[in-house]
């Protein structure tokens, strides 16, 4: 072998060692990966877009939305433009004024396929009692737009939409199973949801005068939904 050629097939076998090297190590956070692709909705004061940043080391497989405008995240919430620039930092996307049941037709969201779509605690506001016939009906509505978008924005193979949801009446009577169903999603599995296991997210009410305020969880899950040709239901 000559010096040259002996010298290529040692930069060769360096540079297969650099890359090797440079390939970051997947992290998990409960059910979320650094290598997934993933659409955050209806983000409040984007602190859990935050949590799962700081668990990957990175936010760049990470796409945050919120229904909000960026003077109203600064008049909400206490950390909201805190976040905002932690996530930016850390090479995440955070769009303002996208509506969880119209983000389809979002100019950038459209033209993307994501592994997961979370929403945590969909809620239109307290516009009536909570438990009146008006509010679960607008909530209803939030919920069967949310889900018919982000089956379009899913990679189709082996995405899952996610909805972390409070139990029990009234929540239940939203009919968020019999929601996806229509839609041609299909249950794959429901698993408890601890804000603990987020460390940093804050839930906040998002709404009225108290909107930093926390809420009470109770008893909360998350439904992870997929395409009906995948799903266990099939």
């Amino acid at each position: 072998m000559g010096k040259e050629e002996e010298y290529q097939e040692t930069e060769t076998e360096s540079n297969s060692s650099d890359d090797e090297e440079d390939e970051e190590p997947e992290r998990w956070k409960k059910h979320y990966s650094s290598k997934h692709r993933m659409l955050l909705v209806g983000e409040g004061d984007f602190s859990f877009s935050v949590s799962l940043a700081r668990a990957f080391g990175s936010a760049c497989n990470l796409v945050s939305t919120t229904v909000d405008t960026q003077d109203n995240i600064a008049k909400k919430y206490s950390n909201g433009v805190r976040n905002v620039r932690e996530l930016e930092e850390k090479g995440g996307l955070v769009f303002y004024g996208v509506d969880a049941k119209e983000m389809r037709d979002h100019f950038f969201l459209r033209t993307q396929r994501f592994d997961r779509i979370v929403y945590n605690f969909p809620h239109v506001g307290f516009l009536f009692p909570e438990a009146s016939y008006c509010q679960i009906q607008l909530n209803k509505s939030l919920i069967k737009g949310y889900l018919s978008n982000a089956k379009v924005l899913l990679k189709q193979d082996k995405g899952e939409i996610h909805v972390t949801h409070k139990e029990g009446d009234p929540y239940d009577k939203w009919d968020l199973v019999k929601k996806a169903e229509k839609i041609g999603l299909g249950l794959h599995e429901i698993v408890p949801f601890f804000r603990g296991d987020y460390p940093g997210y804050e839930n906040k009410r998002a709404h009225g005068s108290q909107s930093d305020a926390p809420f009470p969880l109770g008893d909360s899950s998350t439904y992870k939904f997929k395409p009906n040709h995948s799903s266990k239901f099939k």
